[in-house]
């Protein structure tokens, strides 16, 4: 049987340990949330739902910077709920057990892509938004913008030409793709921009290790593959990514941002 505390997407990728995530993505998406959040510039006092709210990344900076009255972070892995630092409701984001109307910020970090049918989800968060409310998502940019991921991925199609690629499985995770998404949700006054930050690795291990924790689709994948497959894509990223004079890898990471209003 299933373990039923590990939550896997309609792709197989396993989202259900907290500080494996943490260590492969989550601590990236601390510099975004907080740029995000200050672009949304939400009044202060409002109710926020945080849909897909994982290990809370967002849901802590809307809390510390934000002054919400309220933040509910939802999210279907209870492994992550356990680090959210707010009221927290084990949901589907493409199906809220919430009132309509009922949020004046309805907000998603690095979640929609994974969710089985986005549209759906962003149907959601229109429902449950309040008129003039915001809602906005960000999600990362898996074609070129996420250095990490995209070295990552273009050191595994060599060596496997059937690697399923983020950039091709996500379309949403372009500006035109989350711009068509809220318009087909009925939100208006829609902008999209790119947020990018520094993602930098002391050592390669720092930047290694956390493809070994198997959570997410790319440290899922290496997990199915043999061990000389495994170390063959260590091998060419090892020996390709770029080293400043102190060993450490400097990359960048872009996550697009898209935001609109509820009618």
């Amino acid at each position: 049987m299933a373990n039923p505390h590990i939550l896997r997407d309609m792709t197989g990728d396993v989202w259900a340990v907290g500080s494996a995530y943490e260590a492969y993505v989550g601590r990236w998406s601390r510099p975004v949330a907080a740029e995000f959040v200050r672009w949304l510039a939400v009044p202060a006092g409002t109710r926020w739902l945080d849909a897909g709210c994982g290990t809370g990344a967002l849901t802590g900076t809307i809390l510390a910077s934000a002054a919400p009255s309220l933040v509910i972070g939802a999210d279907l892995s209870p492994g992550f709920l356990r680090s959210v630092p707010a009221a927290v409701l084990n949901a589907d984001a493409a199906a809220l057990p919430l009132a309509t109307a009922s949020f004046g910020a309805v907000v998603s970090g690095l979640a929609l892509n994974f969710v089985p049918d986005p549209a759906a989800a962003v149907a959601e968060f229109a429902r449950v938004a309040a008129p003039g409310a915001t809602v906005a998502s960000y999600v990362w940019d898996y074609a070129d913008g996420m250095q990490l991921m995209r070295q990552f991925w273009d050191a595994a199609l060599e060596v496997d030409p059937a690697a399923p690629d983020e950039a091709t499985r996500f379309p949403i995770c372009r500006p035109d793709g989350l711009r068509s998404a809220w318009a087909t949700a009925g939100l208006h006054a829609i902008e999209t921009r790119a947020i990018t930050i520094p993602t930098v690795f002391p050592d390669f291990d720092d930047y290694w290790q956390p493809f070994l924790g198997g959570q997410g689709a790319a440290p899922a994948y290496l997990a199915r593959l043999s061990p000389d497959h495994q170390g063959a894509i260590r091998d060419r990223l090892e020996s390709r990514l770029p080293r400043r004079p102190d060993g450490a890898i400097a990359l960048t990471a872009t996550a697009w941002a898209v935001r609109g209003l509820a009618r």
